[in-house]
C-alpha cells in the first residue's frame, strides 16, 4: 500500500481521537486506589447482577423468538417479506425511549395487550424486572435476527436438500442440519443482542423504571451515579468498557478482522 494522502490522514486522526480520547478519558479519571471497594459496594454489585441476569433471560428470549424469525425471512418466500424485514429491523434506529413508549402504550395496564393481560392473568409488566426483560429483548433482537439471517442466507442449501431427499422431516433438517451449519452466525449474532441488552437504557428507564433491586440496571445505575456520586458512576462505566472491549474480542475474527 502506498502512503496515505494527507488530506485523508489529518481527517483519519482527528475521527480516531474522537472516538478514542474519551474513552481514554474514563482510564485517566478512573479512581483507581478505591477501585477494589467500590466494585464491592452493594450498590454495583446488585446493579450488575441485575444486568447480567436480565440480558441474559432477554437474550434466551431472542433466541426462542428471534431464530425462528430469522429462518423465515430467508427460506421462506411470502407477500410483503420486504416490509417485514424492514419492520423487524426498526429497533436498530427507532431512539430507545420512543421505544420504551410503544411498549409502554401496548403492553400497559392500559395498553392494547397489557390491559387484556391484567384482567386475565394480573400480570403487569411495566416498572418490573420482567419489564426491564422485555425492553432489552425489544432493543436487542434486531441484531440477532440480521446475523442469523444473514448466516442462513449464506449456508449451502444443498445439505439441506440432501437429507429431505433422505427422507427427514422440516423439523429434523432444521435442527440436525441447518442449525449446526449457522452456529457461528447464531453465536455471534447471540454476544452482539446480549451485549445490547446489557448496556439498554432508553426503553428501559421509560418501559420498566429505575428502582434499585428491581429494575435499576448497569446503564440506569450510571446516570444516576453522575449525580450523586460522579467516581462511582466512572467506576460503573469502566465495568460495561470492559464488557464491550471482552465482547469485540470474542468476536474479532467475525467483525472485526478484515480478510
Amino acid at each position: 500500500m502506498g502512503r496515505l494522502p494527507w488530506p485523508l490522514l489529518v481527517p483519519a486522526l482527528i475521527g480516531m481521537a474522537f472516538l478514542v480520547l474519551p474513552l481514554a478519558g474514563l482510564l485517566v479519571r478512573a479512581p483507581w486506589s478505591t477501585l477494589p471497594s467500590r466494585l464491592a459496594g452493594a450498590q454495583v454489585l446488585e446493579a450488575l447482577r441485575l444486568s447480567l441476569v436480565t440480558a441474559t433471560i432477554a437474550t434466551a428470549l431472542c433466541l426462542l423468538l428471534g431464530v425462528p424469525l430469522a429462518w423465515m425471512l430467508a427460506r421462506v418466500s411470502f407477500p410483503g417479506r420486504r416490509v417485514v424485514r424492514a419492520l423487524i429491523t426498526v429497533p436498530l434506529v427507532l431512539p430507545p425511549v420512543v421505544g420504551g413508549v410503544a411498549l409502554l402504550l401496548v403492553l400497559g395496564r392500559r395498553g392494547l395487550v397489557g390491559q387484556w393481560l391484567d384482567a386475565a392473568f394480573g400480570v403487569s409488566l411495566p416498572f418490573t424486572t420482567a419489564g426491564v426483560v422485555v425492553a432489552e429483548a425489544f432493543v436487542a433482537m434486531p441484531f440477532l435476527v440480521i446475523s442469523v439471517e444473514g448466516a442462513l442466507r449464506g449456508a449451502d442449501p444443498r445439505f439441506e436438500e440432501a437429507a429431505a431427499t433422505l427422507g427427514a422431516s422440516r423439523w429434523t433438517v432444521f435442527h440436525r442440519v441447518t442449525l449446526p451449519l449457522v452456529a457461528p452466525g447464531v453465536v455471534a449474532g447471540a454476544v452482539l443482542c446480549w451485549a445490547r441488552a446489557l448496556g439498554e437504557f432508553g426503553a428501559t428507564i421509560t418501559f420498566a423504571g429505575n428502582f434499585p433491586g428491581r429494575t435499576q440496571t448497569m446503564p440506569l445505575a450510571v446516570y444516576l451515579a453522575l449525580e450523586t456520586d460522579p467516581e462511582s458512576a466512572i467506576v460503573l462505566s469502566l465495568v460495561l468498557l470492559a464488557v464491550s472491549v471482552a465482547i469485540l474480542a470474542a468476536l474479532r475474527d467475525r467483525w472485526v478482522t478484515s480478510p
